[in-house]
């Protein structure tokens, strides 16, 4: 009877191990999956004219960077239209 015993505790751990070992490993924490990336590019809120039309205009003027962001919050305030 111990035997018996035994023998299912061993099948049973063997089982629960084998289980425990096709679970996938969660993502890193610091980095975002490419499905999350995705899902919150789409909540993002939709772009406006202005913000569509200032963009327009720093890549005519070939604006990167943080001078590029610069640019941007200045053009969408209204400051920065400059032609």
């Amino acid at each position: 009877m111990t035997l018996k015993i035994a023998l299912a505790a061993g099948l049973l751990s063997l089982m629960a191990f084998g289980l425990a070992h096709a679970q996938t490993a969660p993502a890193p924490a610091g980095k975002p999956t490419a499905a999350a990336a995705e899902k919150a590019k789409a909540a993002a809120k939709p772009r406006t004219a202005r913000s569509l039309e200032c963009s327009k205009e720093a890549d005519a003027k070939n604006v990167h960077g943080k001078e590029r962001k610069k640019f941007m919050s200045t053009c969408k305030k209204g400051s920065g239209k400059t032609s």
